[in-house]
């Protein structure tokens, strides 16, 4: 019986589709089209989101592409599948799709259209007209524009987004009802299906991002302190170059007032924290403080900040950095190969290898993983797509993990833009011991194959590498590397595209990651997903810092001194009534804990006792360990990550109750404290007085001369004391646990 209906059915369909072709089109009756017309409506409706039939296996039986990234599948979908079961052009409003969408039939998605709704007309149009894929003639989408692209609102005022959608042909349509909205901070800007924004009852600002058919345009939002500022607030500050003139033009647009700058000592302690991960001695701390008269305040810092730059713990601090990126499990590619991974990053540091030269080689690295430490990033990611994937963040700050199942949601990046991406990794060859964890001991050779492809996983199409956007000059290389007999290597044009000047993306992922690190925050959060709808907190900033670094020869160490000599550098961590707010316009410094080496380092210098790292040579410091494998409680309990995570392996920054309590009952630091080699016991037993005493502890400490009222009291405990060495260690003990020791204020 089944049977006969079910043909009765598609012969009835077919009928009135042959019925529908020969018939005359009215002008209420135009061509419907798939793409255009019907899609728009699937997506604005959530049909093809990640919660309903856009998942990877769809809902009970019906699978759309998500967000509508392939029409193809999508009209298939709809219209043939489950043999065309979903819609019936002999009767367009009994069709499953519309009974299903109206909650007229049992639907787990609820009512998502109304009957004789605008959209629900447009559907029982193109079900009628047999459900076409195209029209003749159809135009393409190209684009979407806003009429208005910035917003400054009062608290609590309503503005509407107007979306519209341009064609190949030059014709637009209003598609504000169809698109699809998101705030990124909803306690700052609410916005609602109809693109109503609605700002909050306190100042700040976000981006609301307008997305139509994989088309996305943003638009930025600000409402800013209802009682302005005097011009004069800003016209008095000191300014020391681009960074401070653009972030004092945002905050008196903003009506914030920066926080006042810090005291020498803050300033002194930040800079050797950020700078080379290491507290000042007591000597250099007494040395800048008791500075000659001689030297401006100005002068001194700038002296400071090339001191530092030169030390030798500088590479050892930044190389950390990139070692939590790019650093792979021991016992995935074997302890020699990381070991040489990390030996070569550190390196670079120390021959002040500038950036672009050192991205080239790790992107190109060739030979032994014996030898050629960089060659070990291609021993640990084994097939292009992983490789594509960690090169796009990392060097990029473009995220196309997305874009390999589908189209990016929130970007541009498409599925054949990252096989195509993925295409240059596709000729790395490796000879020699292949994996095998636990133990992979071997070595691997790494050399550029004359064979390897990618495939489009959907079309089949075999992948031309090619640039996520436009290239130029790559014909040099080719020529060279034809005239050699090698064959070309596709990573030698994909990083002469990287690090070109044109390649703004570049330059702008390593500025915003230095920028975060030394700040609290990166103009762009996360540090490494500059997109679209990921707007910067301050676009002019990064761009001038960008092409200042590539003006520079993508020189760290001027971008490091760029940074750290500006006045923005210099604001203090206390809050003022009119930034308490504000955590995205540096009107302040951000304070965050210090880093776990760099904190474990600090204990030692404080005590002046040395740790015993596993494999690690005596007196190694903590920002020196060259692989998380080495045990250490105090590192794992501080934050150190873990290599069994995906790199970039990501740190808590926040603290924690176990952080505090393990400063404060570690048996480890306690024996550290008490040790007869110690400062303690050095300072108990000298014959320095009780105000001596206390200034050591606190120059240490905190790179500070104690208050008068910190000394008086200190003082006093120790004058007291009939065994001075116990009352030291417990002010040690006490300090060491401060926020002051562990917070970078």
């Amino acid at each position: 019986m089944h049977t006969i209906l079910r043909h009765c059915r598609n012969f009835i369909w077919l009928a009135c589709s042959i019925a529908t072709a020969c018939a005359p089109t009215f002008a209420d009756d135009a061509p419907v089209s798939f793409e255009l017309d019907i899609q728009p409506i699937l997506t604005a409706h959530g049909c093809n989101s990640g919660a309903c039939h856009g998942k990877q296996r769809g809902q009970n039986g019906f699978q759309l592409s998500l967000l509508g990234f392939d029409p193809e599948f999508d009209h298939a979908a709809v219209s043939r599948d489950a043999r065309g079961r979903r819609i019936f052009p002999a009767s367009p409003e009994n069709s499953l799709l519309l009974v299903k969408a109206t909650a007229e039939s049992p639907h787990g998605g609820g009512r998502k259209i109304e009957r004789n709704s605008e959209d629900y007309q447009m559907l029982t149009r193109w079900i009628r007209q047999g459900a076409p894929r195209r029209v003749e003639g159809e135009p393409t989408l190209e684009r979407v524009t806003l009429d208005r692209d910035s917003f400054s609102l009062t608290p609590s005022e309503t503005q509407s987004l107007r979306v519209t959608a341009h064609y190949s042909d030059d014709s637009t349509r209003d598609v504000t009802r169809l698109a699809t909205y998101l705030s990124n901070d909803d306690a700052v800007v609410s916005v609602d299906s109809g693109g109503v924004i609605q700002a909050g009852s306190l100042p700040g600002e976000t981006a609301v991002m307008a997305r139509y058919m994989n088309h996305i345009e943003v638009a930025n939002v600000v409402i800013p302190q209802t009682e302005p500022l005097p011009a004069a607030v800003f016209e008095s500050l000191p300014r020391n170059g681009f960074i401070d003139e653009l972030v004092y033009e945002k905050l008196q647009t903003l009506g914030i007032e920066p926080s006042p700058p810090v005291d020498d000592h803050v300033f002194l302690r930040r800079v050797s924290l950020d700078l080379i991960g290491r507290l000042p001695t007591v000597e250099e701390a007494r040395a800048f403080l008791d500075g000659s008269e001689s030297e401006t305040p100005a002068e001194r810092r700038a002296k400071l900040v090339d001191q530092l730059l030169e030390r030798p713990e500088f590479a050892d601090h930044w190389a950390v950095f990139w070692a939590d990126l790019l650093r792979p499990n021991p016992y995935r590619v074997g302890i020699k190969a990381v070991m040489n991974y990390d030996n070569w990053i550190r390196q670079q540091f120390r021959d002040e290898v500038p950036y672009d030269t050192f991205v080239r080689q790790l992107v190109t690295a060739k030979g032994s993983t014996w030898q050629n430490g960089a060659a070990t990033l291609y021993r640990d990611r084994r097939s292009p797509d992983e490789v594509a994937t960690m090169v796009s963040q990392l060097f990029l700050g473009i995220r196309l993990d997305c874009a390999k199942c589908h189209h990016h949601p929130f970007e541009r990046w498409s599925q054949q833009d990252f096989y195509q991406f993925a295409a240059y990794f596709a000729k790395v060859g490796r000879k020699g011991t292949g994996l095998s964890p636990p133990i992979s001991g071997g070595e691997e050779v790494v050399y550029t194959s004359s064979k390897g492809s990618v495939s489009h996983p959907l079309t089949g199409e075999t992948m031309t590498p090619t640039p996520l956007f436009e290239i130029t000059d790559l014909e040099n290389i080719e020529a060279k590397q034809a005239s050699s007999g090698e064959p070309i290597d596709p990573r030698e044009q994909l990083a002469q595209w990287m690090t070109s000047t044109d390649n703004d993306f570049f330059a702008k992922v390593h500025v915003n990651r230095t920028w975060g690190i030394l700040m609290g925050r990166g103009l762009v959060e996360p540090v490494d997903d500059l997109r679209t709808t990921n707007p910067a907190t301050n676009p002019t900033l990064l761009a001038e810092l960008a092409k200042e670094f590539q003006q520079s020869g993508y020189d760290f160490k001027q971008l490091l001194k760029t940074i750290t000599l500006s006045q923005v550098y210099l604001h203090g961590s206390d809050p003022t009534p009119s930034n308490v707010s504000d955590r995205l316009n540096y009107s302040r410094h951000y304070r965050r804990r210090l880093r776990a080496e760099v904190l474990a380092d600090a204990v030692a210098d404080v005590t002046q006792t040395t740790e015993s790292f596993q494999a690690m040579p005596p007196d190694s410091r903590a920002n020196q360990v060259w692989t998380t494998r080495v045990d250490s409680i105090f590192l794992d309990t501080f934050g150190r990550p873990n290599e069994n995570q995906d790199p970039p392996c990501e740190r808590t920054p926040d603290s924690t109750v176990t952080q505090a309590l393990h400063l404060m009952n570690s048996q480890q630091l306690d024996k550290r404290i008490r040790s007869d080699s110690g400062r303690v016991a050095s300072l108990a037993a000298s014959e320095k007085s009780p105000e001596q005493i206390v200034d050591e502890l606190y120059l240490a400490t905190f790179t500070r001369y104690p208050t008068t009222e910190e000394r008086v009291y200190a003082v006093d405990l120790i004058t007291a004391a009939t065994d001075r060495r116990s009352v030291i260690e417990d002010l040690m003990w006490a300090m060491l646990n401060a926020p002051e020791f562990s917070i970078l204020n």
